[in-house]
């Protein structure tokens, strides 16, 4: 579990993690929340407030195995009760390290992950497709192909 903790700090070194409540309410309402981690022991408030955070962004959440000291000290803080992962390829990393420990509390919202990234990957190659369609087409009639070949 230690290198999930490691793999969120990670994300936080790259850019691509909010932490703390008013840094994650403003990318979920941006709508670039990926992933919305707890704290194990976050208040009853802190809870209701990412709740709707998330429904608004339209991003899952987790409860993480570990306590507000643990997750801050893994992001240089004092402590942590709420985190944003930006990024879906972190996201789905995180999750799948989690559920690797703990299948059935967290292999749900790994696979959802997953296949957002599946579908994202398959929405950018289509979004391409067409583009370069057209670039091979308008290189293969610069160049004609000779009779003999």
């Amino acid at each position: 579990m230690d290198s999930t903790l490691s793999l969120i700090g990670l994300a936080l070194r790259a850019g691509k993690l909010a932490v703390g409540e008013e840094p994650c309410a403003l990318v979920c309402r941006a709508r670039d929340c990926r992933l919305l981690l707890l704290a194990s022991d976050a208040g009853a408030s802190t809870l209701r407030r990412a709740q709707r955070m998330a429904e608004e962004g339209q991003c899952l959440t987790l409860t993480l195995p570990w306590d507000r000291e643990a997750l801050g000290g893994a992001l240089g803080r004092n402590v942590c009760a709420v985190a944003a992962v930006t990024d879906l390829g972190l996201a789905k990393a995180v999750a799948e390290k989690l559920a690797a420990a703990d299948m059935a509390r967290y292999g749900e919202t790994a696979e959802r992950l997953r296949l957002k990234e599946q579908r994202a990957r398959q929405s950018l190659c289509q979004s391409f497709c067409p583009f370069i369609f057209l670039i091979c087409s308008l290189i293969c009639l610069s160049y004609p192909m000779s009779p003999g070949s």
